[in-house]
């Protein structure tokens, strides 16, 4: 029997009650690859790739993977095949859109702490865009660029106070956030980089935070943009493109309920076209809606321990693997790798890793009916993850797989204690 795809997850499904990523059967590749493994549908990405490319049918418009969600070369490799740019905010982040193949007139610097080292790395690649944060950042870059007989294209990353009804750890486009320049000094700061010899101002940029799952933050952010376009182009300054960033969430859990990426941005270009704006160059960063549902990590069940006030299922992926819910409180649905024929009531557990933080969790109140060297599955883990993973308690980051159709190639290897420590010099 071929179960339901899981809610958010058309790509994982059981089928008679085990897991498979698109077609391979998940606790084979876990056998093969050791766990916490970390397994990734290349048919799932490409298949969000495609809603927006759709909302985008007919447009001037360049969607630049926003490559802080999932790094990982082949994960790049993915995305610049289908013809992304690339959103980066780090030089580290710039070698790995070149190791990946990507194209470097495609890629945007965002960021509010560019280094002038980076600013003269991206600089000499040639990138397409630097979206600058602050006035100081903007006499930076000027002078960098003109030191090497340049003119950096720019866009200001102006935060518009919507409140993006998100967590406030990844909400961006407040008054109290760090991110970009506020909506009352956007003008006179557009007016000063139009000013800098070293400066050639292309576009503005906008994004307000990320796990969005309503429309209504989206249209207030725009509305309040493109009166700042009205407004700077009125005092001569040509703005060739809008970024409105990225930030669409994703199904985490049953209660996440975020429009399709196309059915969002026919709500935007109509408002767009309203406004009498339809006709400019469109930018757009997304990151999470495109990985977050096309990854899982595979882990294993290594203790359950029952307490008084609470039952302990021990696993061995842990917070450095899955840092989400220790930073963010955040949700991942947890479901058995291979399930039982028969329906049980389950037992309620926090899933917890081996690190030895309180912090430590994965889980909290989840109804399992699992035993020591069971598999679970840890879903809508493609974006945050292994990008945030560390080596706390000297643990190796784990292997990374990804999946076309009957097909899994290993695109990392999961890393030696010798690995963690690397670079690292002994006393004489």
């Amino acid at each position: 029997m071929t179960l339901p795809a899981l809610p958010g997850h058309p790509h994982f499904a059981y089928r008679d009650n085990a897991l498979f990523a698109e077609d391979v059967r998940a606790s084979e590749l876990a056998a093969t690859y050791g766990t916490p493994l970390f397994i990734y549908s290349k048919t799932a990405m490409l298949s969000a790739l495609a809603s927006y490319q759709r909302g985008f049918e007919g447009r001037d418009a360049q969607i630049c993977y926003a490559m802080k969600a999932n790094s990982s070369l082949a994960v790049l490799q993915v995305f610049a095949r289908a013809d992304c740019g690339f959103d980066i905010v780090s030089g580290g982040e710039l070698e790995r859109v070149q190791a990946a193949g990507g194209d470097l007139k495609k890629v945007i610097f965002s960021g509010v702490g560019k280094t002038r080292a980076e600013m003269c790395q991206a600089l000499a690649a040639g990138i397409g865009c630097f979206n600058v944060e602050s006035e100081a950042e903007l006499d930076v870059l000027s002078e960098v660029a003109v030191a090497m007989k340049l003119r950096a294209p720019v866009s200001i990353r102006v935060n518009p106070n919507v409140d993006p009804k998100t967590h406030p750890y990844i909400s961006t486009g407040l008054k109290g956030n760090k991110f970009g320049v506020a909506h009352e000094d956007a003008l006179r700061i557009y007016q000063h980089a139009a000013s800098l010899e070293g400066l050639k101002v292309v576009g503005i940029d906008c994004h307000i935070g990320s796990q969005i799952t309503e429309v209504t933050p989206y249209l207030d952010a725009m509305d309040r943009v493109l009166d700042l376009v009205a407004a700077i182009e009125a005092a001569g300054i040509a703005l060739a493109h809008i970024d409105f960033g990225g930030g669409l969430g994703i199904n985490y859990s049953a209660d996440d309920m975020p429009p399709e990426a196309d059915a969002l941005w026919r709500q935007l270009l109509a408002k767009l076209d309203a406004r009498g704006y339809g006709g400019k160059k469109l930018m757009i960063e997304p990151g999470r809606s495109l990985v977050g549902n096309a990854g899982i990590c595979i882990t294993e069940v290594l203790y359950l321990k029952p307490g008084e006030q609470k039952n302990f299922c021990i696993i061995d992926a842990a917070m450095n693997d899955l840092p989400r819910p220790a930073m963010y409180q955040a949700f991942h649905a947890i479901v058995p790798v291979e399930r039982a024929a028969t329906e049980t009531a389950g037992v309620i557990y926090d899933v917890v890793g081996p690190v030895c933080e309180s912090g430590d969790w994965i889980g909290r109140d989840r109804i399992l009916d699992v035993a020591a060297g069971d598999q679970l599955a840890v879903m809508s883990a493609g974006a945050y993850c292994m990008s945030m993973a560390s080596n706390y308690n000297t643990r190796g980051r784990a292997a990374e797989l990804l999946v076309d159709g009957d097909l899994a190639r290993l695109i990392r290897a999961r890393e030696t204690a010798a690995d963690t420590f690397r670079g690292e010099l002994l006393m004489p």
